[in-house]
């Protein structure tokens, strides 16, 4: 009986040892936005070649607005999403359609890279470093107003041209 009470006592604590080590060494695969370990192991847009637009012939002024809103609040991140969709919100009625093609262009590049970009964490690739829009948008995610923000309601988003 002695020898049953030992041996469990050993296997509980190889057990235990076994996990404690085998659980130093995993890492937790979601790290939190904005720590050095993400920023180090998020891949950056400057590495790749610009993204390929989709064409879209004959798009009106009206449907493009209406995708570019769409697109700004469904990116994939929360962090990416409230910066996008809050800047579409104030900025897009105004844009002139040169301007709204080069967001366009801008909202091909991965979340991570526009969010980093714009909080100006790391900085841009040549093809952006001289962008209005990315200023525009620089200065959006500074909040220098301290404004509350919330994903904008999609009715109020554009109005029908």
């Amino acid at each position: 009986m002695l020898r049953l009470v030992c041996q469990r006592a050993h296997i509980n604590s190889f057990s235990r040892r076994t996990f404690s080590a085998s659980a130093l060494r995993l890492k937790d695969p979601w790290l939190l936005p904005n720590t050095p370990e993400h920023e180090a192991t998020t891949r950056s847009a400057s590495d790749m070649p610009a993204p390929t637009p989709l064409p879209r012939p004959n798009e009106s002024l009206w449907k493009m607005r209406a995708r570019l809103v769409y697109q700004s609040r469904k990116r994939g991140t929360l962090e990416t999403d409230l910066l996008l969709s809050t800047f579409a919100q104030e900025n897009l009625e105004s844009m002139q359609e040169e301007e709204l093609r080069e967001y366009d262009k801008l909202l091909d590049e991965p979340d991570w890279d526009i969010y980093y970009w714009s909080t100006e964490k790391r900085p841009p690739p040549e093809r952006w470093e001289n962008s209005p829009i990315l200023q525009k948008l620089r200065q959006h995610a500074r909040n220098e107003g301290k404004v509350i923000r919330r994903m904008p309601d999609l009715s109020q988003a554009v109005s029908a041209e």
